[in-house]
């Protein structure tokens, strides 16, 4: 309980930070995979010229799907990685078959999770990404921003498993609280808490801070 009353802290001070974002869930989970697989290693520009584009190449994810990799490789072109984020999205389309995972509004998390991350190359943060974005389901998506932010903060180890943050972050928040604080913590990790050079003095966390607290 110390640990989550201390999370409901950093959240607040990140909502003074940053403002409170509101979730939207969009109910497209096919789109938020293949949005997420495009999201790995670039920014999210390149990441939505690149879905963009995809989208106008193809009517449909089925059309997607009956196509060739190349034909996705070259739509995703400036997303970066083409070559391999095009064999992973045909790999995941053809996987999916005319499931449109419309059913895991209603499932378990627990058995959504799990299914999402028997798809080729999907891991818990992209099945994560895919229940909270979509459904507003509870399951906290930890990514690289997230991950470091976490460790610096001492919500997480340094050696500790990216499946033990996810499971340890999803039992320190509340339902009604996984989207703010993926938000405020992927902002934080932006903005301020970068890799190379954190802006611990303007930091508002760095009173809860070890890591902060040792820089300044």
């Amino acid at each position: 309980m110390a640990d989550r009353r201390r999370l409901l802290v950093i959240r607040d001070r990140l909502r003074k930070a940053y403002g409170r974002p509101e979730p939207r869930p969009h109910g497209a989970p096919v789109d938020e995979l293949v949005l997420t697989v495009l999201s790995q290693n670039t920014n999210d520009r390149n990441r939505d010229v690149a879905y963009h584009r995809l989208r106008d190449r193809f009517a449909s994810w089925a059309e997607a799907r009956e196509g060739a990799p190349a034909e996705i490789e070259e739509a995703i072109r400036p997303g970066g990685l083409a070559p391999t984020k095009s064999v992973r999205i045909w790999r995941i389309l053809d996987a999916l078959g005319d499931d449109d995972l419309r059913w895991l509004a209603d499932a378990p998390v627990e058995e959504a999770r799990d299914f999402l991350c028997t798809l080729p190359g999907v891991g818990r943060k992209t099945a994560a990404c895919v229940l909270l974005f979509s459904y507003g389901l509870h399951d906290v998506p930890v990514d690289t921003h997230v991950h470091r932010v976490g460790v610096r903060l001492g919500l997480f180890g340094e050696k500790e498993s990216l499946e033990r943050c996810h499971d340890g972050l999803n039992r320190l928040t509340r339902p009604e609280d996984g989207h703010e604080v993926h938000i405020a913590l992927l902002r934080h990790g932006r903005r301020t808490c970068t890799a190379r050079a954190p802006r611990c003095s303007e930091c508002a966390l760095v009173s809860l801070c070890p890591f902060g607290r040792a820089r300044i």
